[in-house]
Protein backbone atom coordinates (compact mmCIF):
# COMPACT_ATOMS: atom_id res chain seq x y z
CA UNK A 1 0.00 0.00 0.00
CA UNK A 2 1.37 3.42 -0.99
CA UNK A 3 1.47 5.73 2.03
CA UNK A 4 0.40 9.39 1.90
CA UNK A 5 2.48 12.25 3.31
CA UNK A 6 0.68 15.56 3.78
CA UNK A 7 2.90 18.53 4.53
CA UNK A 8 1.61 21.84 5.85
CA UNK A 9 3.22 25.05 7.02
CA UNK A 10 3.69 28.54 5.72
CA UNK A 11 3.34 32.26 6.03
CA UNK A 12 7.10 32.69 5.64
CA UNK A 13 9.94 30.95 3.86
CA UNK A 14 11.31 29.90 7.24
CA UNK A 15 8.36 27.54 7.70
CA UNK A 16 8.34 26.25 4.13
CA UNK A 17 12.00 25.56 3.35
CA UNK A 18 12.46 22.75 5.95
CA UNK A 19 9.44 20.97 4.46
CA UNK A 20 10.81 21.34 0.94
CA UNK A 21 14.21 19.97 2.01
CA UNK A 22 12.41 16.84 3.26
CA UNK A 23 10.12 16.65 0.22
CA UNK A 24 13.08 16.74 -2.16
CA UNK A 25 14.46 13.60 -0.48
CA UNK A 26 11.08 11.88 -0.06
CA UNK A 27 10.24 12.23 -3.75
CA UNK A 28 12.82 9.49 -4.36
CA UNK A 29 10.67 7.09 -2.32
CA UNK A 30 7.42 5.30 -3.06
CA UNK A 31 4.87 7.62 -1.45
CA UNK A 32 2.14 10.10 -2.38
CA UNK A 33 3.06 13.64 -1.30
CA UNK A 34 0.62 16.54 -0.86
CA UNK A 35 0.96 20.07 0.52
CA UNK A 36 -1.76 22.13 2.24
CA UNK A 37 -1.13 25.87 2.42
CA UNK A 38 -2.73 29.27 1.94
CA UNK A 39 -4.35 30.63 -1.20
CA UNK A 40 -1.91 33.43 -1.90
CA UNK A 41 0.85 32.70 0.60
CA UNK A 42 4.55 32.29 -0.07
CA UNK A 43 4.29 28.49 0.27
CA UNK A 44 2.15 28.27 -2.86
CA UNK A 45 4.94 29.77 -4.98
CA UNK A 46 7.74 27.86 -3.25
CA UNK A 47 6.05 24.47 -3.55
CA UNK A 48 5.18 24.84 -7.26
CA UNK A 49 8.60 23.80 -8.69
CA UNK A 50 8.44 20.51 -6.75
CA UNK A 51 5.45 19.29 -8.80
CA UNK A 52 3.43 17.89 -5.91
CA UNK A 53 -0.29 18.30 -5.27
CA UNK A 54 -1.03 21.64 -3.59
CA UNK A 55 -4.32 22.24 -1.75
CA UNK A 56 -5.15 25.82 -0.65
CA UNK A 57 -7.26 26.57 2.43
CA UNK A 58 -8.30 29.68 4.33
CA UNK A 59 -6.42 30.57 7.50
CA UNK A 60 -6.40 33.36 10.04
CA UNK A 61 -3.65 34.78 12.18
CA UNK A 62 -3.56 33.81 15.86
CA UNK A 63 -2.37 36.61 18.12
CA UNK A 64 -1.05 36.53 21.69
CA UNK A 65 -2.62 39.96 22.35
CA UNK A 66 -6.15 41.37 22.35
CA UNK A 67 -7.27 42.61 18.95
CA UNK A 68 -10.56 43.03 17.12
CA UNK A 69 -8.88 41.17 14.25
CA UNK A 70 -8.90 38.04 16.41
CA UNK A 71 -12.69 37.92 16.13
CA UNK A 72 -12.53 38.05 12.34
CA UNK A 73 -9.72 35.55 12.03
CA UNK A 74 -11.29 32.96 14.32
CA UNK A 75 -13.95 32.45 11.65
CA UNK A 76 -11.22 32.01 9.01
CA UNK A 77 -9.58 29.37 11.21
CA UNK A 78 -12.89 27.55 11.66
CA UNK A 79 -13.61 27.67 7.91
CA UNK A 80 -10.06 26.51 7.16
CA UNK A 81 -10.48 23.61 9.58
CA UNK A 82 -13.66 22.55 7.78
CA UNK A 83 -11.85 22.75 4.43
CA UNK A 84 -8.92 20.73 5.81
CA UNK A 85 -11.29 18.16 7.31
CA UNK A 86 -12.98 17.62 3.94
CA UNK A 87 -9.62 17.33 2.21
CA UNK A 88 -8.13 14.89 4.72
CA UNK A 89 -11.15 12.64 4.99
CA UNK A 90 -10.32 11.32 1.50
CA UNK A 91 -7.16 9.70 2.87
CA UNK A 92 -7.14 6.54 4.98
CA UNK A 93 -6.16 7.01 8.62
CA UNK A 94 -3.70 4.11 8.76
CA UNK A 95 -1.76 5.16 5.67
CA UNK A 96 -1.56 8.95 6.17
CA UNK A 97 1.04 11.06 7.99
CA UNK A 98 0.60 14.81 8.46
CA UNK A 99 3.88 16.70 8.85
CA UNK A 100 3.62 20.33 9.97
CA UNK A 101 6.41 22.90 9.96
CA UNK A 102 4.39 25.64 11.64
CA UNK A 103 2.78 28.92 10.70
CA UNK A 104 -0.89 29.76 11.11
CA UNK A 105 -2.02 27.77 8.07
CA UNK A 106 -0.94 24.57 9.82
CA UNK A 107 -3.44 24.82 12.72
CA UNK A 108 -6.60 23.90 10.73
CA UNK A 109 -4.76 20.97 9.15
CA UNK A 110 -3.41 19.62 12.43
CA UNK A 111 -6.76 19.98 14.23
CA UNK A 112 -8.67 18.36 11.35
CA UNK A 113 -6.13 15.53 11.19
CA UNK A 114 -6.39 14.93 14.94
CA UNK A 115 -10.19 14.79 14.74
CA UNK A 116 -9.80 12.04 12.14
CA UNK A 117 -7.26 10.11 14.20
CA UNK A 118 -4.42 10.60 11.71
CA UNK A 119 -0.75 10.48 12.73
CA UNK A 120 0.74 13.98 13.16
CA UNK A 121 4.40 15.07 13.37
CA UNK A 122 5.48 18.69 13.81
CA UNK A 123 8.86 20.37 13.50
CA UNK A 124 9.85 23.58 15.31
CA UNK A 125 12.62 25.51 13.59
CA UNK A 126 13.36 28.23 16.13
CA UNK A 127 14.90 28.19 19.59
CA UNK A 128 11.73 29.81 20.93
CA UNK A 129 8.46 28.08 20.11
CA UNK A 130 5.99 29.71 17.72
CA UNK A 131 2.38 29.99 18.81
CA UNK A 132 1.13 27.78 15.98
CA UNK A 133 3.45 24.93 16.91
CA UNK A 134 2.71 25.40 20.60
CA UNK A 135 -0.96 24.77 19.83
CA UNK A 136 -0.19 22.01 17.32
CA UNK A 137 1.97 20.15 19.86
CA UNK A 138 -1.17 19.40 21.89
CA UNK A 139 -2.49 17.32 18.97
CA UNK A 140 0.78 15.88 17.66
CA UNK A 141 2.13 12.36 18.08
CA UNK A 142 5.74 13.55 17.86
CA UNK A 143 7.37 16.98 18.16
CA UNK A 144 10.80 17.51 16.59
CA UNK A 145 13.00 20.46 17.57
CA UNK A 146 15.98 22.18 15.96
CA UNK A 147 17.55 23.44 19.20
CA UNK A 148 17.87 21.33 22.34
CA UNK A 149 16.83 24.23 24.57
CA UNK A 150 13.41 24.27 22.86
CA UNK A 151 12.46 21.05 24.62
CA UNK A 152 11.20 22.92 27.68
CA UNK A 153 8.40 24.48 25.62
CA UNK A 154 6.80 21.18 24.57
CA UNK A 155 5.39 18.03 26.19
CA UNK A 156 8.47 16.07 27.25
CA UNK A 157 7.07 12.63 26.49
CA UNK A 158 6.78 13.24 22.75
CA UNK A 159 9.52 15.77 22.03
CA UNK A 160 12.62 14.65 20.14
CA UNK A 161 15.74 16.66 19.30
CA UNK A 162 16.29 16.19 15.57
CA UNK A 163 18.15 19.30 14.55
CA UNK A 164 17.26 21.45 11.55
CA UNK A 165 16.78 19.76 8.15
CA UNK A 166 19.65 21.10 6.08
CA UNK A 167 20.74 20.66 2.51
CA UNK A 168 23.63 18.21 2.17
CA UNK A 169 25.78 20.97 0.67
CA UNK A 170 26.09 22.55 4.13
CA UNK A 171 28.24 19.62 5.22
CA UNK A 172 30.41 19.46 2.11
CA UNK A 173 33.69 21.34 1.89
CA UNK A 174 33.28 21.58 -1.88
CA UNK A 175 32.50 25.08 -3.12
CA UNK A 176 30.80 25.78 -6.42
CA UNK A 177 31.59 29.00 -8.19
CA UNK A 178 28.96 31.74 -8.14
CA UNK A 179 28.99 34.12 -11.11
CA UNK A 180 27.39 37.54 -10.61
CA UNK A 181 27.39 40.23 -13.28
CA UNK A 182 29.87 38.13 -15.28
CA UNK A 183 32.24 38.04 -12.32
CA UNK A 184 33.41 34.74 -10.86
CA UNK A 185 33.47 34.95 -7.07
CA UNK A 186 36.20 32.31 -6.98
CA UNK A 187 38.39 34.79 -8.85
CA UNK A 188 37.68 37.75 -6.57
CA UNK A 189 40.87 38.82 -4.77
CA UNK A 190 39.23 40.92 -2.08
CA UNK A 191 37.51 39.38 0.95
CA UNK A 192 33.80 38.93 0.20
CA UNK A 193 31.15 40.58 2.38
CA UNK A 194 27.72 39.00 1.91
CA UNK A 195 24.62 40.72 3.30
CA UNK A 196 21.20 39.12 3.45
CA UNK A 197 18.06 40.21 5.23
CA UNK A 198 16.08 37.09 4.30
CA UNK A 199 13.83 36.57 1.30
CA UNK A 200 12.25 40.02 1.57
CA UNK A 201 15.45 41.83 2.49
CA UNK A 202 15.96 44.11 5.47
CA UNK A 203 15.55 47.87 5.21
CA UNK A 204 17.71 48.34 8.30
CA UNK A 205 20.62 46.35 6.86
CA UNK A 206 20.15 47.82 3.40
CA UNK A 207 20.45 51.38 4.69
CA UNK A 208 23.44 50.46 6.86
CA UNK A 209 25.31 49.16 3.83
CA UNK A 210 24.27 52.05 1.61
CA UNK A 211 25.56 54.64 4.12
CA UNK A 212 28.93 52.91 4.37
CA UNK A 213 29.25 51.62 0.83
CA UNK A 214 32.18 53.81 -0.25
CA UNK A 215 34.22 52.85 2.81
CA UNK A 216 33.34 49.16 2.56
CA UNK A 217 34.31 48.89 -1.12
CA UNK A 218 37.86 49.92 -0.26
CA UNK A 219 38.29 46.58 1.53
CA UNK A 220 35.56 44.18 0.38
CA UNK A 221 33.80 42.82 -2.66
CA UNK A 222 30.15 43.13 -1.61
CA UNK A 223 27.25 40.84 -2.48
CA UNK A 224 24.02 42.37 -1.18
CA UNK A 225 20.65 40.59 -1.20
CA UNK A 226 18.31 43.56 -0.84
CA UNK A 227 14.81 42.14 -1.45
CA UNK A 228 12.49 42.55 -4.42
CA UNK A 229 11.02 45.99 -3.65
CA UNK A 230 14.25 48.04 -3.33
CA UNK A 231 16.18 46.04 -5.93
CA UNK A 232 15.96 48.62 -8.71
CA UNK A 233 17.25 51.40 -6.44
CA UNK A 234 20.23 49.39 -5.21
CA UNK A 235 21.13 47.80 -8.54
CA UNK A 236 21.88 51.29 -9.85
CA UNK A 237 24.86 51.19 -7.46
CA UNK A 238 26.31 48.00 -9.00
CA UNK A 239 29.95 48.26 -10.02
CA UNK A 240 33.13 46.16 -9.98
CA UNK A 241 33.06 45.90 -6.16
CA UNK A 242 29.33 45.76 -5.41
CA UNK A 243 26.46 43.57 -6.62
CA UNK A 244 22.89 44.03 -5.40
CA UNK A 245 20.45 41.14 -5.88
CA UNK A 246 16.69 41.01 -5.25
CA UNK A 247 16.78 37.37 -4.14
CA UNK A 248 19.29 34.57 -3.65
CA UNK A 249 18.24 31.00 -4.40
CA UNK A 250 20.01 27.67 -3.77
CA UNK A 251 23.37 29.31 -4.47
CA UNK A 252 23.16 30.94 -1.03
CA UNK A 253 24.99 27.94 0.49
CA UNK A 254 27.99 28.57 -1.79
CA UNK A 255 27.79 32.29 -1.04
CA UNK A 256 28.00 31.50 2.68
CA UNK A 257 31.06 29.35 1.99
CA UNK A 258 32.74 31.92 -0.26
CA UNK A 259 32.09 34.90 2.01
CA UNK A 260 34.69 36.01 4.51
CA UNK A 261 31.93 37.75 6.44
CA UNK A 262 28.16 37.30 6.33
CA UNK A 263 25.92 39.98 7.83
CA UNK A 264 22.34 38.85 8.28
CA UNK A 265 19.21 38.70 10.34
CA UNK A 266 19.03 35.55 12.44
CA UNK A 267 16.11 33.49 11.24
CA UNK A 268 16.43 29.83 12.18
CA UNK A 269 17.27 28.65 8.67
CA UNK A 270 20.08 31.16 8.15
CA UNK A 271 21.59 30.50 11.58
CA UNK A 272 21.43 26.71 11.28
CA UNK A 273 22.96 26.77 7.79
CA UNK A 274 25.84 28.99 8.89
CA UNK A 275 26.45 26.88 12.00
CA UNK A 276 26.52 23.70 9.87
CA UNK A 277 28.87 25.34 7.36
CA UNK A 278 30.97 26.48 10.32
CA UNK A 279 31.30 30.17 9.52
CA UNK A 280 31.53 32.86 12.17
CA UNK A 281 29.14 35.66 11.17
CA UNK A 282 27.48 38.91 12.26
CA UNK A 283 23.80 38.81 13.22
CA UNK A 284 21.36 41.67 13.73
CA UNK A 285 18.27 39.93 15.20
CA UNK A 286 14.86 41.24 14.17
CA UNK A 287 13.64 43.13 17.22
CA UNK A 288 9.94 42.47 16.67
CA UNK A 289 10.36 38.71 16.18
CA UNK A 290 8.06 36.66 18.39
CA UNK A 291 9.55 36.13 21.89
CA UNK A 292 12.77 37.71 20.57
CA UNK A 293 13.37 34.33 18.94
CA UNK A 294 15.95 35.66 16.46
CA UNK A 295 18.19 36.84 19.30
CA UNK A 296 18.12 33.39 20.88
CA UNK A 297 18.85 31.79 17.50
CA UNK A 298 21.91 34.01 17.16
CA UNK A 299 23.10 33.08 20.67
CA UNK A 300 23.43 29.49 19.42
CA UNK A 301 25.85 30.69 16.72
CA UNK A 302 27.73 32.86 19.21
CA UNK A 303 28.19 29.96 21.60
CA UNK A 304 29.29 27.51 18.91
CA UNK A 305 31.37 29.70 16.59
CA UNK A 306 32.01 33.02 18.30
CA UNK A 307 29.61 34.83 15.97
CA UNK A 308 28.84 38.46 16.74
CA UNK A 309 25.40 39.70 17.77
CA UNK A 310 24.50 43.37 17.36
CA UNK A 311 21.03 44.17 18.67
CA UNK A 312 19.02 46.77 16.78
CA UNK A 313 19.20 49.22 19.69
CA UNK A 314 23.00 49.02 19.59
CA UNK A 315 23.49 49.06 15.84
CA UNK A 316 25.47 52.03 14.56
CA UNK A 317 27.86 52.59 11.67
CA UNK A 318 30.82 52.64 14.06
CA UNK A 319 29.88 49.41 15.88
CA UNK A 320 29.26 47.64 12.59
CA UNK A 321 32.58 48.75 11.07
CA UNK A 322 34.43 47.81 14.25
CA UNK A 323 32.87 44.34 14.26
CA UNK A 324 34.23 43.68 10.76
CA UNK A 325 37.79 44.04 12.08
CA UNK A 326 37.44 40.89 14.20
CA UNK A 327 37.37 38.68 11.10
CA UNK A 328 40.50 37.31 9.49
CA UNK A 329 40.84 36.58 5.79
CA UNK A 330 39.99 33.90 4.90
CA UNK A 331 37.35 33.03 7.49
CA UNK A 332 38.14 29.35 8.01
CA UNK A 333 35.34 26.85 8.65
CA UNK A 334 34.90 25.03 11.95
CA UNK A 335 32.84 21.86 11.75
CA UNK A 336 30.70 21.93 14.90
CA UNK A 337 27.58 20.14 13.58
CA UNK A 338 28.08 16.46 12.78
CA UNK A 339 24.51 15.30 12.14
CA UNK A 340 22.04 16.70 9.64
CA UNK A 341 18.54 17.03 11.08
CA UNK A 342 17.22 16.05 7.67
CA UNK A 343 18.53 12.51 8.11
CA UNK A 344 16.88 12.15 11.52
CA UNK A 345 13.52 13.33 10.19
CA UNK A 346 13.71 11.24 7.02
CA UNK A 347 14.46 8.15 9.11
CA UNK A 348 11.41 8.87 11.31
CA UNK A 349 9.22 9.24 8.23
CA UNK A 350 10.67 6.05 6.70
CA UNK A 351 9.63 4.13 9.82
CA UNK A 352 6.07 5.22 9.08
CA UNK A 353 6.37 4.40 5.36
CA UNK A 354 7.72 0.94 6.12
CA UNK A 355 5.13 0.12 8.78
Amino acid sequence: MIKTLIFTGGGSGGHVMPALTLIQELKKMDCDIHYIGGYNSIEKDLVQPYHIKYHPIHNGKLRRYLSVENMKDIFKVIFGTIQAFLLLIKFKKQSTLIFSTGGFVSIPVVVAGWLQGKRIYIHEQTSRVGLANKIASLFADKVFISFEESKKFFPQNKTIYSGYPLRDECFSFDVKDVVLNNKSLLQVQKPILFITGGGNGSQLLNELIKRNLTELKKVYFIVHQVGKSPAEEYQKLNDEDYVALPFVGPEIIDLFKLATITLSRSGAGTVCELIAIGKKSIYVPLKIAQKNEQYHNAVEAKNKLGSIIIEEKDLSDQIFLESLKSFSFPNSRQQVVKENGKNVLINEIKIFLDS
